[in-house]
Parts: C-alpha cells; sequence; structure tokens
C-alpha cells in the first residue's frame, strides 16, 4: 500500500506479501535485522522472520498479531460484505480515512491526517485495502488461513531473539487478547502496554516509545 504501484489484478495474499519483503531483503543484501512490526505487518514481518531466523536480531512489536484469532470487530467484519465492501472502501475511501479518527486517542494534525490519505485518492488506488481487508483469514477454507497457522506453528524459532512489545491498550480491533497471545509466545519478551493510546500507538505515544526503540536497538 502506501506509494506503491496498486496493480488492479494483483492477488495481495498475505502469502504474496512475504514473497515481496524476501525478495526485497535479499536484493538488498541486509542482515541480521531489526525488525519493527505493526497491524498486518506483524504477519508479513514474522512470515519472513521464521523463515529466515539467522537474518533477525531484535523485534520490536506494536499492535498486531501474527497468529490466528477468532476476534474480528464488527466495524471490520462490514467491510468484508459484498458489494457494501467494495462501495465503502473504494467508493468512499472508509477504511483509511475513519481509520484516522478511530485509530487515534488523541487527534491527528489536519495535515498528518491529510497524509495518510492521500495515497488512496481513487477507486483505482484503494484496491490494495479492500483486498487486505478480504484477506483476513476467518475459517479455515480461507487461503491465508493456512500460512499464518504455519508461521504461528514456527514462531518458537524466535523465541531465543530479543523482543519488544509496544502496545496501545485503547486499540479496539488489536485489543489485549492478542496482547496476551503474544506473551503466551514470548513470555520473556519485555511488553509495556500504554493505556492512553490507540492502533496508531504510535501517533499516540510516540515521545515515549521512540526512545525506547531507540534504546532498544542500540540505535
Amino acid at each position: 500500500c502506501g506509494l506503491s504501484d496498486k496493480p488492479q489484478d494483483y492477488p495481495y495474499r498475505l502469502a504474496n506479501h512475504i514473497e515481496n519483503l524476501t525478495l526485497l531483503l535479499r536484493q538488498l543484501q541486509l542482515g541480521p535485522v531489526d525488525l519493527v512490526v505493526h497491524d498486518w505487518g506483524g504477519a508479513i514481518g514474522m512470515g519472513w522472520a521464521v523463515r529466515h531466523p539467522d537474518l533477525v536480531r531484535r523485534i520490536v512489536v506494536l499492535n498486531t498479531a501474527a497468529f490466528l484469532s477468532p476476534h474480528l470487530p464488527l466495524r471490520i467484519a462490514v467491510c468484508r460484505t459484498p458489494l457494501f465492501g467494495d462501495l465503502a472502501l473504494r467508493g468512499l475511501n472508509a477504511f483509511a480515512g475513519v481509520a484516522t479518527f478511530m485509530a487515534v486517542e488523541r487527534p491527528l494534525a489536519p495535515e498528518v491526517r491529510r497524509a495518510y490519505v492521500l495515497p488512496y485518492n481513487s477507486w483505482h488506488n484503494r484496491i490494495a485495502q479492500l483486498r487486505f481487508v478480504q484477506d483476513i483469514p476467518m475459517r479455515p477454507d480461507h487461503p491465508t488461513w493456512a500460512v499464518v497457522d504455519g508461521i504461528d506453528r514456527e514462531l518458537g524459532l524466535l523465541r531465543d531473539k530479543p523482543l519488544q512489545i509496544l502496545w496501545g491498550g485503547k486499540d479496539w480491533c488489536f485489543n489485549d487478547h492478542f496482547l496476551a497471545g503474544w506473551l503466551a509466545r514470548f513470555p520473556a519478551a519485555l511488553a509495556v502496554r500504554f493505556d492512553d493510546a490507540g492502533h496508531y500507538v504510535l501517533e499516540d505515544a510516540h515521545e515515549r516509545i521512540v526512545p525506547r526503540v531507540v534504546r532498544f536497538l542500540g540505535v
């Protein structure tokens, strides 16, 4: 998403995103790397990491998941409805636009809000958002279900990596159920919950998060 190309006939599946990241890092010849993952980036980043644990140095987790969950907020589920989802997400830019209000506790400055929606300024450019919502696996017969399940089964390969969790406690999507999921899989992780921050945790608590990340990564 963002300012990347948005081909209309691309599958936009999690497996494809992981492969894209794999090819990018291989081309750049990076490693070992520090991963900072958020939202769908958790599944993408950890999907790469479990296949290349020797190339991972440290991991920072921000309001995301890399494991299956039966919890899907109604406001996300509605966006998956045929026709309505197309109209709302591609026609009205409801996903990116609404998120600039609902994903934060501290109101965004107008110029920041405009920057979030800028890449999605047409029906054509909103294709990836719709496909992303449709790719959230909620049933075993969904093609991405097995991919996420496979990532979860291999997360143990990363248990010896330093991992820091910085969590927005008011996230209505990736709520504390997901935080508990991370802690169950990485009991030695350093976890900090920011009670007053939402899903865009870096917007709500950047002045507290950035110094922690810098120290953790040894930058």
